[in-house]
């Protein structure tokens, strides 16, 4: 199995002929016709991305599905043979440019990263709700108080693709949001007195990241004196998500099934 370039901290698939890229925004739901490329998830942390791959090839029988270390890109037959799906919650050129180098020679697309996004809101919107931390999504008519009046969205970049997927949450929520570094205790102090000063008096945690530490979930928390929801980790909303990216590449590249 030929081996990529290590551009992120997750081992990633292989390298061999041009591929090209593709990444415009659209919405609705889609079905793939079982011809389809193969979807490659990457950059992700490895049981988030097992579980992730499994949600997809549940939801979309026949198409192949692979982490990135499971995949010999080079084997894959077609054109494009697949559609690399970065597992970033925000655009990040340090790691898309390598990755995009990487496979410059192979008969792959790669898509644009997740977020920012109205799934990734509901994502986190629903994480929330489970924590007991704000209304159940309105799709499942559940009823529940909403403990929180203001949420701090940790990430590990505060950048403007936090800032978008804090106004998305807010519009869900009905609540201020503001996004701070989840790794720094000043900025995370801040947040919580931006949003006392906007009225708040019971601020949530909201970690928009796929994965966290209980012990680093924990002390942002304390830090932000806030109570904390559960990493997006793999959420059925970042499946279908990944699976738009992918369908957006294949648009944008032209792609056209066989079926």
């Amino acid at each position: 199995m030929t081996e990529l370039p290590d551009v992120t901290p997750d081992a990633l698939p292989t390298r061999r002929r041009a591929g090209r890229r593709g990444g415009r925004h659209r919405g609705g739901s889609f079905s793939l016709p079982p011809d389809s490329p193969a979807v490659v998830l990457v950059g992700g942390p490895p049981e988030v991305m097992g579980e992730l791959s499994r949600i997809i090839a549940a939801a979309h029988p026949g198409i192949p599905v692979y982490t990135g270390a499971d995949a010999d890109l080079g084997q894959l037959a077609g054109d494009p043979a697949a559609v690399v799906v970065p597992l970033l919650l925000t655009p990040d050129p340090s790691v898309e440019t390598p990755l995009r180098q990487g496979l410059a020679e192979l008969p792959v697309l790669v898509s644009d990263a997740l977020g920012p996004h109205p799934l990734l809101a509901e994502a986190l919107h629903l994480r929330l709700a489970e924590a007991g931390l704000a209304r159940a999504d309105r799709i499942r008519m559940m009823s529940m108080v909403t403990a929180a009046d203001g949420v701090i969205l940790a990430t590990r970049t505060v950048d403007e693709s936090a800032e978008i997927t804090s106004v998305l949450l807010a519009s869900r929520l009905a609540v201020p949001v503001v996004a701070a570094p989840i790794d720094d205790p000043q900025k995370l102090a801040a947040a919580a007195a931006s949003l006392r000063g906007m009225g708040s008096h019971r601020p949530a945690l909201s970690p928009c990241v796929l994965e966290v530490d209980g012990g680093e979930l924990a002390k942002a928390a304390a830090d932000a004196g806030a109570e904390p929801a559960a990493a997006l980790g793999a959420h059925p909303s970042v499946a279908q998500l990944a699976v738009l990216r992918y369908v957006e590449a294949l648009e944008a590249a032209d792609y056209q099934s066989e079926a």
